[in-house]
């Protein structure tokens, strides 16, 4: 072992709520508890806001809707429909699997989370969290180019992703299949430019998954890209010819080991591009040109740890559509469990959960944000309270924003309680908060 030597590190002690994760969930979060009056400071490890939407390349918004209702309102409509503004291709009035402009997106989080008040502190990784015996967290420990420097704040949305913050602080969490280990694949997003529109939209369908019933293009499972293993070929226009992709997996990643990480990086890149060269071969009239314009700088992770809450939302509570005198945002996105090589045939075992129906949606509570042994923590993003089932539906953008809005108000909300504990949160008026500003809870 190592012993290093005592190094003095410079405190910063001057905010009320620190969010440490600027993606979907931390800019929102941001947003809110700097509305709310908070001081905020927004910690995020790359050098952009948006996550999985900007830096991973996500091509599309998952929906918005159920059929009926928009049921991600208040600041996730309000980024949404700025987007939309400057896409021309896009119907004003469009709710679901809407394209993503990247670098629109980008600076509409610059500005939303600035203009709300909030401060932003780009390309600086959590690296240690300092909690007391109860559950407090005194101070979290960030390194940049500025070195080591310590974060002090009255309470801590923890947006990482990976409930980072959290687990460091000593909360319990759960990760992957029960009985396996094993989580959802990743995907590494990436851009195909030079793409002939009109053969691409008028020809056959790229994913045999999503319509079983078109003529389909599969380049799975041959000698010639052997790293293309199965059929997930989601893809749309993005801007002028230029289509996104989110296609193909790549098996056994976990975003909380570093050497996994960096290896599916590798594989993803050169999986990208035996992507494009096979879509080439096999649809020459759209892609027979097409370009390898980009790859997303961050890998879309589906899974890794559910920190454990007051609450644990379940599959159950998703099919029997229910409702918490506590909740904060609803939900209708179809179960999107993506099978792990070992582990397809459990996707049977949640097939029979019918999808929300046209008008349909579910309740999320309060509770599954606040970890069950930390006082001054909330958690918000695909590692809130819930099981592996359920997570397939909530992990998306759309709800992520619904119910981190929740999670930043509730967090300014907790700065004026006795010892900042966001467990004694008065739900009720942070849900009355949560509708004067537009949030959809009917």
């Amino acid at each position: 072992m190592y012993l290093m030597k005592e190094r003095n590190i410079q405190l910063n002690a001057e905010w009320d709520v620190i969010v440490v994760g600027g993606g979907p969930a931390g800019c929102t979060a941001a947003i809110a508890s700097a509305r709310e009056g908070a001081k905020t400071l927004l910690i995020e490890a790359t050098g952009c806001l948006g996550g999985m939407g900007t830096a991973g390349l996500v091509p599309a918004w998952c929906p918005f809707s159920n059929g009926k209702d928009m049921v991600t309102q208040g600041i996730g409509k309000k980024i949404f429909e700025e987007v939309k503004k400057g896409m021309l291709h896009v119907p004003e009035d469009a709710l679901d699997w809407v394209p993503i402009d990247h670098e629109r997106l980008k600076r509409v989080y610059d500005e939303m989370v600035t203009e709300a008040g909030a401060t932003v502190l780009f390309n600086t990784m959590l690296s240690a969290v300092d909690a007391d015996d109860n559950g407090n967290v005194q101070a979290i420990i960030t390194s940049n180019k500025a070195g080591l420097t310590a974060y002090s704040s009255k309470v801590y949305i923890d947006c990482t992703a990976d409930g980072d913050l959290a687990v460091w602080a000593g909360a319990e969490y759960l990760k992957g299949d029960e009985d396996t280990g094993e989580m959802q694949p990743a995907t590494l997003c990436f851009l195909l430019s030079n793409v002939n529109e009109r053969a691409y939209l008028d020809g056959p369908k790229l994913n045999p998954e999503k319509d079983e019933h078109s003529p389909a293009i599969s380049i799975s499972n041959s000698d010639d890209y052997p790293l293309v293993k199965d059929a997930h070929m989601c893809s749309v226009v993005t801007g002028p010819t230029t289509v996104g992709f989110n296609a193909c997996h790549l098996y056994g990643i976990d975003n909380t080991d570093p050497m996994s990480v960096s290896r599916g990086l590798i594989e993803g890149r050169k999986l990208a591009d035996q992507i494009k060269n096979g879509l080439a071969k096999y649809h020459p009239k759209a892609f027979g040109n097409a370009y390898l314009v980009a790859t997303g700088s961050l890998m879309g992770i589906r899974e890794t740890r559910r920190i454990v809450g007051d609450y644990v939302l379940t599959i159950d509570d998703y099919a029997n559509r229910r409702s918490f005198e506590d909740e904060i945002s609803r939900n209708s996105y179809f179960i999107d469990v993506h099978p792990s090589l070992n582990s397809k045939g459990k996707k049977a075992a949640i097939s029979e959960v019918k999808s929300c129906g046209i008008g349909e949606s579910h309740g999320i509570p309060y509770r599954c944000l606040t970890p069950k042994k930390l006082k001054n923590v909330l958690v918000s993003g695909r590692n809130i309270s819930c099981d592996r089932y359920v997570l397939g539906s909530i992990r998306v953008m759309p709800p992520v924003m619904a119910f981190s809005e929740a999670a930043g108000m509730a967090a300014a909300l907790a700065t004026k309680i006795e010892n900042y504990d966001v467990h004694k949160v008065d739900t009720d008026y942070l849900r009355q908060r949560l509708r004067e500003e537009g949030a959809y809870l009917p």
